[in-house]
């Protein structure tokens, strides 16, 4: 008896899986062949979303070269997920720009060139694989998914800000107040977040579950790209392949998934 329920369980698991398995493929054979993973659609319960093994992203802080780009990708991103405009020492921030000095500290070089130095380049939440933050959150609030985005449960953090104080790279905003009443146009889309909760970028996830780019790399117009680092076809490999890159404060070992072409 025990056998014949035993039997029967494993058969009905194999099951599953095979038809959950079916519910994910491309809608082509010849599509998923072809394209790099991260323009390689899957299909969750009929949507079509975007998948990879480990999110990456390639900065070309050549083209960072003027306002107008920071202006418009900052935009983009605060807007979409209602980050609060609060203009003091409580601001919240997702992106936002910086030095060079501020942005690459443990670099060695003694005499970088001069475009270099004077540059400004985008800071965000670096993804990292071995990421402190999700080390000390005493409630699991942040953690790493499977696919590599460091993601936040903002229901189950506890504004203890340990997050905070492990991120290395300053990637975290602390609400010290209600950030609603300083949003000026609240987007239904994304969750509004409450006093006494920690919030950062998310790259996206929500908008890669629906089968779109993250909103920085499409409102960078090219300067910003986005796909699997696993994928030695991917966009973002063919340009660590090509190009010289820095990735921030990469001595402390969490190993971000950010890079800046330099």
């Amino acid at each position: 008896m025990k056998n014949s329920r035993r039997r029967f369980l494993k058969i009905a698991g194999l099951s599953f899986l095979g038809l959950a398995g079916s519910r994910m493929l491309p809608s082509s054979s010849a599509e998923a062949a072809t394209a790099p993973a991260e323009e390689r659609p899957v299909y969750r319960n009929g949507e079509r979303a975007f998948n990879a093994r480990h999110w990456g992203m390639v900065i070309n802080t050549r083209a960072f070269d003027n306002a107008e780009i920071f202006a418009a990708v900052i935009s983009a991103c605060h807007k979409y997920h209602n980050v609060p405009d609060i203009a003091s020492k409580q601001e919240v921030k997702w992106i936002w720009k910086a030095g060079y000095h501020e942005t690459f500290t443990d670099q060695l070089d003694n005499y970088p060139a001069k475009s270099v130095v004077e540059r400004h380049y985008p800071l965000l939440c670096n993804h990292c694989v071995n990421p402190a933050c999700v080390r000390v959150c005493p409630t699991q609030a942040t953690f790493r998914r499977s696919d590599g985005i460091v993601a936040m449960d903002y229901h189950r953090c506890i504004g203890c800000r340990y997050c905070m104080a492990g991120c290395p790279f300053g990637a975290r905003s602390f609400n010290f107040r209600d950030p609603r009443p300083f949003v000026a146009d609240v987007n239904s889309a994304f969750p509004t977040r409450m006093r006494g909760v920690v919030e950062k970028c998310t790259f996206c996830s929500e908008l890669l579950a629906v089968g779109e780019m993250p909103l920085c790399v499409k409102a960078s117009n090219g300067t910003i790209a986005f796909g699997d680092l696993s994928d030695p076809n991917s966009k973002v490999r063919k340009l660590l392949a090509e190009n010289f890159t820095l990735r921030r404060k990469p001595t402390l070992g969490t190993e971000p998934s950010v890079y800046y072409i330099i």
